[in-house]
């Protein structure tokens, strides 16, 4: 795309405050509203307050039903299978989508629905179709919210904008967990379900403030501007073959293989050592980053395009390494939630990079989300094998054996961004 130069970020934050699109951007992109953003900032917050009902509390709830861990793991297998093969899948009905707005709506509906499911019958075949419906929903959600964001504000703008996702998203998550956590405790574990059901209605709400217009569906899709001379390759075949969309996807595989297994061995290890104070430093530990994500996700988006994406890269990778060298060596159970403040520089960075990378690469392509969908898997298969290999590590060779080891797959991610990773920033 070829762009007059880059935006003012005083200019085009004086024209966000506007209530309507009156001018074009610099970059010949109209400025988006002021309600359509402030509507995707509340669209995501309280899509991460429903998301938020599917995770620990599933088991919590299943375990009260008189369910046994066999059917419960079951049943969290069968969403995790079907959260996995549905990235690609996903991405691409975003790319065939005419409005990212009615799929993303049609999928929180399917989850607030799932969630009355949950609450109402739990029994196993009701549980089961819940699951599915909820995983392969969510295969949607994620790419859509990228292409929502993309469309509004276009390619040079998407970094700072990815950071306010972050942002967002963390802070619903914190929220909810202490929201539903509250009510799962003073109520009942059936309780967190229903709230999950009532804020899937705020969440399309939010949406809805969203403007249809606004969304510029070339843009969402990743495809070039319909006046460019040059309308780029469209050819999936193309994309994948991409060197910079396979290093990547190799990259956040060994991000989640390092990554994923950490904070269930380091719990393990914190509940060994201090049994009666080990429920409120693990959720130390996973406030600690989410705070850490809040505050620092608008940054690493500015900084993506001043200083470009491999810096970034490189010191997310490196918080990882150094968290896990930490956790082998580090005896104090209280010092551990110190340790997690790597854990969220590590979550600000990648939060905003993956997506953001995403759409450097599949620029002028026409399939953003679904390469968007490529690195999900990468991400699904690295996580899923994570937690297997480093169980298997600890049992056999204890937890500081199995840090070192998950440090040196960081460290591997590491070098591999350093040597092979190209840089993939737009300038204008």
């Amino acid at each position: 795309m070829l762009l007059s130069r880059k935006p003012n970020h005083a200019d085009r934050d004086g024209r966000a405050e506007q209530d309507n699109v009156t001018a074009p951007s610099a970059a010949g992109i109209p400025a988006p509203s002021r309600q359509s953003l402030r509507g995707l900032d509340w669209f995501i917050f309280f899509l991460a307050d429903v998301q938020t009902g599917f995770g620990p509390f599933i088991a919590v709830y299943l375990t009260t039903q008189k369910w046994t861990q066999v059917e419960i793991g079951l049943v969290l297998s069968i969403g995790g299978i079907v959260a996995l093969i549905g990235q690609m899948p996903g991405g691409a009905i975003i790319d065939a989508a005419k409005s990212e707005r009615l799929v993303a709506a049609l999928a929180i509906a399917t989850i607030g629905a799932c969630a009355l499911a949950y609450a109402a019958m739990p029994i196993f075949p009701v549980v089961v179709a819940a699951a599915t419906l909820h995983a392969a929903a969510s295969c949607v959600l994620g790419p859509a919210i990228a292409a929502i964001s993309l469309g509004l504000v276009g390619p040079l703008a998407i970094g700072e904008r990815l950071g306010r996702n972050a942002r967002f998203a963390s802070l619903g998550n914190g929220v909810a967990a202490a929201v539903m956590g509250t009510a799962g405790y003073l109520l009942s574990s059936r309780s967190v379900f229903l709230v999950t059901f009532l804020l899937a209605i705020p969440t399309l709400i939010a949406l809805s403030r969203i403007r249809e217009h606004e969304v510029d569906i070339a843009r969402c899709h990743g495809e070039m501007p319909r006046e460019a001379a040059d309308r780029g390759d469209t050819n999936i075949w193309h994309l994948i073959r991409q060197r910079p969309l396979i290093v990547f996807a190799l990259s956040v595989l060994l991000l989640q293989l390092a990554n994923a297994a950490m904070m269930p061995l380091m719990a393990s290890a914190v509940t060994a050592r201090s049994a009666q104070w080990a429920t409120v430093l693990v959720a130390f530990c996973i406030v600690v980053p989410q705070a850490i994500v809040a505050l620092l996700s608008p940054t690493v988006g500015r900084k993506a395009q001043a200083w470009g994406r491999r810096p970034l890269l490189l010191i997310g990778f490196g918080a990882l390494t150094i968290r896990g060298l930490l956790f082998a060596t580090v005896r104090d159970p209280y010092l551990l939630v110190a340790v997690q403040v790597f854990d969220g520089l590590t979550a600000a960075v990648f939060a905003v990079m993956i997506p953001l990378i995403v759409a450097d690469v599949a620029f002028g392509s026409g399939h953003f989300n679904l390469a968007q969908g490529i690195v999900g898997t990468a991400i699904g298969i690295g996580a899923s094998l994570s937690t297997a290999l480093g169980g298997y590590v600890s049992d056999k060779f204890g937890n500081a054996t199995a840090f070192i080891g998950l440090s040196g797959v960081a460290a591997t991610g590491l070098l591999l961004i350093l040597f092979v990773m190209p840089e993939t920033r737009r300038t204008a």
